[in-house]
């Protein structure tokens, strides 16, 4: 891969690693403690201006929002500010000796150097104005993700000015849902065009939305729970500034996606699925590549990957299949677990009560492999807005209070399509000791600058996920071999993510021949499957984090068992590599190969 795409190089991190500091023309220590300082004021400056630009992150977080509560992210003020905020954090941080810092602040100036490069890197190839010609995402857009936010309990609504803040920012939204169509326009006359499997998925949650009556949507979720402290006038005013506010502007902006994307925009988008088809697709993809998974593997090495990590799976699979008595081949034990019932829960209670079952099997073994432990608890709750549209779901940490939860929100509409075999995995990866765990500890860590206990990485994050998968057998789960083949599936999911994702948009794949290819080598169902494969047309790259992540995870920990001998602890491994948060992977590369080079311990 074109290394400009990633914005930091082999040489760059090495030099970030091995600097000399300039002789200071004052003692080392005061040196030390003002580069502490001014690299700590520079992060929560940088953070400060993150968090105006990105207003539900901030409450997402914990936090009061800063400036305005909803700010556009195609506006050209925000592209403006966020290019001039990131060319000053690099300038600043430029002044600050590496070398003077604490270990955790080393790691910060690393992270906040990669990032910021990363960002720049979109300015300087003009990827960024490209971004914003082709802006629809099914999976992630702000079409879904501000309904979840309004509807899900993590908007305020608490007083009087927690609603009209609500107000304010559905008047925001609804603002970008017209600048939107701009940029769509724009894109259309330049020849970026988006597929037409996206535009279509995009129609058809535009289209459930607007056929919900305003009182049912999740605009109004706020109303529905209005607190009976708020007096009844101010009730009767807030609720008809709702209602007006969603069916004078909100649908209405939904209604010029729907008219335009149906009668304009549908009719020119292209079968083909991939970045590849789009001008300046393929650089575009480069740098997506590099973004999720913070490394410099090209688009063939990363299929190549994913072949061989599909064969040593089924070969994994197969063994199991044997073990479970079932006759036919492979293909057939699939349809067998497709089409069972026994393998499928019947209501949403019985699946909520099945993750509690086991998580509360999963904690036992928790004390060998960590030596900390989230104070939040972990909870599983329905996705709240357009399930019939959307995935599996997501999970999503509470602020760092130590006791608002950090919660799965798993689509209901799917119970009979994700089999029970493979709860046990999706619970190790969303919950403990995966997202919950690496996520709510570093945001639990206080003495982490916001920085490193807010910040993501795909590649940590989902690696760490199908890493917590890993360590099952460690936990004493997969006790049985339809819970090792249904580990052994979820798997094979993100092993055949590096074959489709880089087939789609590199190697000139049809949909169709993603869809058959994860048919061929999974047990999940064709309507899962095609909503899998719809979800890498619109992200891609990211599907690629997983297994890279993960592989990444797992290579230190082999490395550091092999060098430091009986000396390794796994708990030790464990603290260093979440301890501060969601790192690019040369930066955790660096760092644990640092650790082991003193000798392990806890640190």
């Amino acid at each position: 891969m074109n290394q400009g795409r990633s914005g930091v190089s082999r040489r760059h991190m090495l030099g970030m690693m091995t600097a000399t500091a300039m002789t200071p023309a004052f003692p080392a220590f005061a040196q030390a403690a003002d580069d502490a300082a001014r690299l700590r004021a520079l992060l929560d400056r940088s953070e400060a201006a993150d968090a105006a630009l990105d207003p539900m992150g901030s409450v997402r977080k914990g936090k009061a929002s800063v400036g305005p509560l909803f700010v556009d992210p195609l506006s050209d003020d925000h592209a403006r500010a966020l290019q001039a905020n990131k060319r000053r954090d690099l300038a600043e941080l430029a002044g600050i000796s590496r070398e003077k810092l604490g270990p955790i602040d080393r790691i910060a100036y690393d992270v906040f150097d990669y990032r910021t490069r990363q960002t720049l890197d979109l300015f300087e190839t003009g990827l960024f104005d490209v971004q914003r010609k082709a802006p629809l995402n099914p999976s992630f857009g702000l079409q879904v993700e501000f309904p979840d936010f309004v509807s899900s309990g993590a908007a305020p609504f608490a007083d009087i000015g927690d609603y009209e803040d609500g107000l304010k920012r559905l008047a925001g939204f609804a603002g970008y849902l017209e600048s939107t169509i701009a940029w769509l326009k724009r894109g259309l006359a330049e020849g970026y065009i988006q597929p037409r499997i996206i535009v279509n998925n995009i129609l058809a949650q535009v289209d459930a939305m607007l056929a919900l009556p305003v009182e049912d949507s999740p605009f109004y979720a706020g109303v529905r729970r209005m607190p009976a402290t708020i007096a009844a006038a101010d009730r009767n005013h807030l609720t008809a500034a709702y209602r007006a506010m969603i069916a004078d502007r909100v649908y209405p902006g939904y209604r010029l996606w729907q008219r335009y994307l149906r009668e304009t925009y549908l009719p020119r988008a292209p079968e083909a699925p991939g970045l590849w088809a789009m001008k300046d697709g393929a650089a575009l993809y480069d740098w997506d590549l590099a973004r999720h998974t913070t490394t410099r593997r090209t688009a063939a090495d990363i299929h190549a990957l994913g072949l061989s990590e599909v064969a040593r799976i089924r070969a994994g699979m197969e063994a199991v299949r044997a073990k479970t008595g079932f006759g036919g081949d492979l293909k057939a034990f699939f349809e067998h677990v497709r089409t069972d019932p026994k393998y499928y829960c019947r209501t949403p209670d019985e699946l909520l009560a099945r993750f509690k079952a086991i998580e509360a099997k999963i904690w036992p073994g928790i004390p060998k492999l960590f030596h900390e432990r989230p104070k939040a608890p972990f909870e599983v709750r329905p996705l709240p807005a357009l399930g019939d549209q959307r995935g599996t779901g997501y999970y999503r940490p509470g602020p760092p209070d130590g006791v608002s939860p950090g919660i799965l929100f798993f689509n209901m509409s799917m119970l009979g399509t994700r089999p029970i075999p493979t709860l046990e995995t999706l619970t190790l990866h969303e919950g403990i000791p995966g997202h919950h765990f690496q996520i709510t500890l570093a945001r639990e860590t206080e003495k982490l600058p916001p920085l490193l206990r807010y910040g993501s990485s795909t590649a940590f994050s989902e690696g760490w996920g199908l890493y917590a998968e890993s360590l099952g057998p460690e936990l004493g789960m997969f006790g049985d071999p339809m819970q090792l083949f249904g580990h052994l599936d979820m798997e094979m999911l993100r092993a055949v993510r590096l074959v489709v994702d880089t087939g789609i948009h590199a190697m000139r794949w049809d949909r169709q021949r993603a869809i058959d290819y994860m048919l061929d080598n999974t047990s999940m169902a064709p309507r899962d499957v095609a909503v899998e494969i719809d979800r890498y047309i619109a992200y891609p790259g990211q599907a690629c984090a997983y297994k890279i992540g993960e592989l990444k995870f797992r290579q230190l920990r082999e490395e550091a068992q092999a060098k430091l001998g009986a000396a390794f602890d796994v708990r030790d491994y464990h603290h260093q590599a979440i301890g501060t948060g969601a790192l690019p992977m040369d930066v955790l590369d660096a760092k644990i190969r640092q650790w082991i080079a003193a000798g392990g311990g806890k640190g």
